[in-house]
């Protein structure tokens, strides 16, 4: 599968999941997006002190905070950032995880679960060089794909393959997301 059908299937199978498995997978997609050790190295003066406490707070806490939460914790996050150009590409991914998740509690938008799954799919590719040719070559990323069908596929019975196991609900022909996005 490359590159393009991998979007395309991601794109699918977040317009056919149910709100329950949306959620779900969104929930365990943000908590693993924003583990505290992706910006274990990034350097300190990066950010303010309020910043990096203000990073910590919403990575410890971002199912909790809901999106106004997040919300203020992301305006003192980005108010803090001193780095010229180039951001620590560990802070960055974890704010782009945190901004996504909290544009999903906001708007319910499946465009940003969209984006979740590939930012998972690019965390993945950034630790074993997907091929591009193939890119469930190798196994991690197969098992990161099989992580996100199994979350969003509902099976043939009408119930999700994902930890909820609720009922499908009416879920919309086509999915909100925008078909231009490509690899970063």
């Amino acid at each position: 599968m490359d590159y393009s059908e991998l979007d395309a299937e991601i794109r699918r199978l977040v317009g056919a999941a149910t709100e329950s498995g949306v959620r779900a997978f969104g929930e365990e997609t943000v908590v693993r997006l924003v583990r505290p050790e992706r910006f274990r190295d990034a350097d300190e003066g990066e950010l303010t002190a309020d910043a990096w406490a203000a990073l910590a707070n919403a990575c410890a806490n971002v199912l909790t905070l809901g999106a106004a939460g997040l919300g203020r914790e992301l305006a003192t996050i980005d108010d803090g950032i001193l780095a010229d150009d180039d951001l620590d590409t560990g802070v960055l991914a974890v704010v782009q995880a945190l901004e996504h998740w909290q544009g999903y509690l906001e708007q319910n938008g499946r465009e940003e679960v969209y984006e979740l799954a590939i930012r998972s799919i690019e965390d993945v590719d950034h630790e074993v060089s997907a091929a591009l040719g193939d890119f469930l070559a190798t196994p991690e990323m197969a098992a990161e794909y099989e992580r996100i069908r199994r979350l969003l596929d509902p099976d043939p019975n009408g119930k999700h393959h994902g930890p909820t196991r609720s009922a499908r609900a009416s879920v919309p022909s086509e999915c909100d997301v925008p078909d231009d996005h490509s690899p970063a």
